[in-house]
Formats: C-alpha cells, sequence, structure tokens
C-alpha cells in the first residue's frame, strides 16, 4: 500500500489542527476569547514593571520624562514653541498620543516571536496576541490620560464638552494601532531583524508627526515649508500626525483658536476623514494580512 499520510488523513476527513479556519469562524474564535485577551493583556502589563521598586508608576513616569526631555531641548534649547500657546500640553499631549502608536509597531512587532512556546503549546488564533498588545497598550494610555488631563487643567485650559470628542479620536487611533501592530506583528514573526530596526524608523516618523512642533505654523505663507506645498499635503496625511493634531484640536481651546487662523473648517473635517480612512484600512488591510499567514506562526 503506498498511500501517503496526507492521503490517509483527507480520506478520514482529518485536518491539520493549525490550518487556517475559514474568516468568519476566525472572527468567531477570536470574539470568543476576549476575556482572554484582556487578562493576558492585564496580567503582561502588571508584569512589566515587577522587578522596579517604583513599578507601574513607571507608565506615568516614562512619558513625562519623554516629554521633559523635548521641552528641554525643543521648547528651550531649540525655541520650536515660538508662537504656539500653552507649550507644555501641546508638547505632553503629542508625546503621549504618539507614544500610544509608537508602542503599539514595537511591541506588536515581538507579540509572536515572544509567545512562540504559548503558540507551539496551545492551538488559539494567533490575532490575540497582537491584539492583547494593543489592550495593553490602551491600558497604559487610559493611565497616563490622568496626568495629561492634570495638565492641561494646571495650565488653565477649561473644562469644554468639545473634550468629548477626545473618546472618537483615542477610538480611531486605536483601530489604528491594532492594524498596524498585526502588520508589525506578522513581519516580525517572520523577520526578527526588523525589531532592531524599528528604533530608528520610530524616531523619524516622531519627527514627521508634529510631535514637537506646528505644522500648521510651519506652513504659513513666507515659512520654509510653505514653499514645498506637496511636502506640507504629505506630512498632513501621516497618520500619526491626524491623530496629535485631532487630539490637541479638541482638547487644546487656545491651541485650536490659533491654529484655526490658517486651519479652515474644511481643513479640520479632512483631518476627521483622513483619521477615519487611515483607521477602518488599516484595521480591515491589517487584520487579513496577519490572518493569511495564520497556519504558518510558530513554524521552524
Amino acid at each position: 500500500m503506498n498511500e501517503t499520510l496526507a492521503d490517509y488523513a483527507a480520506r478520514h476527513g482529518l485536518r491539520q489542527s493549525a490550518a487556517r479556519p475559514p474568516l468568519r469562524k476566525y472572527l468567531q474564535s477570536v470574539w470568543a476569547r476576549r476575556n482572554f485577551i484582556w487578562a493576558f493583556a492585564s496580567a503582561k502589563n502588571i508584569s512589566m514593571y515587577t522587578d522596579s521598586r517604583l513599578g507601574q508608576v513607571w507608565q506615568l513616569l516614562t512619558p513625562l520624562l519623554n516629554a521633559a526631555v523635548y521641552y528641554l531641548i525643543f521648547g528651550l534649547l531649540l525655541d520650536t514653541s515660538r508662537g504656539v500657546p500653552d507649550f507644555i500640553p501641546f508638547l505632553v499631549t503629542g508625546v503621549f498620543l504618539f507614544g500610544f502608536t509608537q508602542r503599539s509597531v514595537t511591541s506588536g512587532a515581538k507579540s509572536v516571536g515572544d509567545n512562540l512556546s504559548l503558540i507551539r503549546a496551545l492551538h488559539f488564533p494567533r490575532a490575540t496576541l497582537p491584539l492583547a498588545i494593543a489592550v495593553v497598550e490602551l491600558q497604559q494610555l487610559l493611565m497616563a490620560l490622568v496626568v495629561l488631563f492634570a495638565i492641561i487643567v494646571a495650565f488653565g485650559e477649561p473644562w469644554t464638552f468639545n473634550m468629548l470628542l477626545f473618546v472618537p479620536v483615542v477610538s480611531l487611533q486605536l483601530m489604528f494601532n491594532v492594524g498596524i501592530g498585526m502588520v508589525m506583528a506578522r513581519l516580525g514573526a517572520f523577520n526578527r531583524d526588523i525589531t532592531q530596526l524599528l528604533p530608528f524608523v520610530m524616531r523619524t516618523w516622531l519627527y514627521m508627526s508634529g510631535v514637537i512642533f506646528s505644522l500648521p505654523s510651519l506652513m504659513e505663507p513666507g515659512s520654509k515649508l510653505a514653499k514645498y506645498p506637496v511636502l506640507g499635503e504629505l506630512l498632513q496625511l501621516n497618520p500619526a500626525y491626524v491623530y496629535v493634531e485631532l487630539s490637541r484640536y479638541v482638547l487644546l481651546g487656545e491651541y485650536r483658536d490659533h491654529v484655526t487662523h490658517d486651519l479652515k473648517m474644511n481643513e479640520a473635517g479632512q483631518l476627521w476623514l483622513s483619521a477615519g480612512i487611515w483607521s477602518v484600512v488599516m484595521l480591515v488591510g491589517g487584520f487579513m494580512y496577519f490572518y493569511r499567514a495564520e497556519e504558518r506562526y510558530g513554524r521552524g
């Protein structure tokens, strides 16, 4: 009898335990593990700082120290704060919101590779791993927002109904982060060298995203960037810039009043449109990109 094992399995209706299921069934499987995703993320979040004396306080100290360094270099030494009202709330908002995406990218790239033992031991939808990473970063952002709002209020920003728009901004950014995290999870699973390159990519992305400067101010008539309108348009389509700028626009009334001199209502609408498109395209595209390699994760 020359029947192969594959033929024998097919004849008896057997299939690979790690075979990629149909998309609908896969989505249902991921949703059924939503409690696992939250529990896994919470445990990972707590374990991050168990070896340090300050523990979870570092979730707040790290972005604050980053903001302090950027303020020292770019706010005081290089004076990029010129023309930007309440530069410290402006800067802290940018650092916190950009960090939300930055950590989702870097942690997402390691989400599969760092859990190979779990992948090889258990059968579960691998998408739960980058999803858990996105939840970890969301939990960290929620803690950091306590500090962010305290700083905003301390600098005289009044509470307004416009601030409620911050909820859909963060929701859209979370969708984007989930999608790009899944893209990075697949890339990092099959090429671990990408994690060495990411710090340079993320640093470049930060400088292109208006985190430490006001892009509308740089595009004012007579400025250097105004001579290159195409470059300015491309920078405004940068997803990190879109979410950071929208966050400032809904949280910082004085900054919003400052930029509306140049940021007309149709351009503000364009920011919301860009945020929505980036979120949906990245979420759907990133999920499908990760899903198509489902049966390959953990091999080798």
